[in-house]
């Protein structure tokens, strides 16, 4: 009897860490600033979290307006004549704003202002109007972002952590898009 129960809490303890290892991160209190490409929370106070078949039935409905946050390099000022600069293409989910560069954990006043101009367009200005935000699976930027939105008082606020790549995993359709013009341009 006591052999079972010693083998018992041997089993009980190496299986502990294990599953630690397993759980998804926890909610920061504040953003995250940093390795934005990492496993992220399974939730979001204050927001819903949306799974792919949820995100294209609203799609579909077209009841949400959809916001991608992946970032997106600028064209650098001082390149020099002559230099080719090409952007590099981004397929989102049709009917998007895009608003690159507005999940990070720290936002510039201009960036701030982009975003929230950004969000109220998508919202025609209604904070009730439910917005869905995304970027890529396993990217902070737009747990970040839905996090920020509803710090600007929007109350219909949808977060769909597996963004584009659970979207072209359901072989579900995308468009090239093009960026709303950020501050510096």
């Amino acid at each position: 009897m006591r052999r079972r129960l010693a083998a018992a809490l041997v089993v009980a303890a190496l299986a502990v860490p294990a599953s630690a290892q397993q759980q998804e991160p926890f909610e920061p209190e504040g953003y995250r600033a940093d390795n934005y490409r990492a496993p992220v929370p399974a939730t979001l106070v204050g927001a819903r979290v949306l799974n792919t078949v949820e995100a294209e039935a609203i799609w579909r409905a077209k009841s949400g307006a959809f916001v991608d946050v992946l970032p997106r390099p600028p064209k650098p000022k001082n390149l020099p004549a002559g230099t080719v600069w090409r952007d590099a293409p981004r397929k989102n989910i049709p009917g998007s704003i895009w608003l690159p560069d507005t999940g990070y954990g720290s936002l510039p006043p201009a960036m701030d202002d982009y975003l929230q101009r950004g969000l109220a367009q998508a919202s025609r200005g209604d904070k009730a109007a439910l917005l869905v935000i995304y970027c890529l699976a396993d990217c902070w930027m737009s747990w970040n972002a839905a996090k920020r939105a509803l710090a600007y008082g929007y109350s219909n606020i949808a977060w769909y952590p597996d963004g584009t790549d659970g979207w072209e995993r359901a072989k579900l359709p995308t468009d090239e898009s093009q960026p709303e013009p950020r501050p510096e341009q």
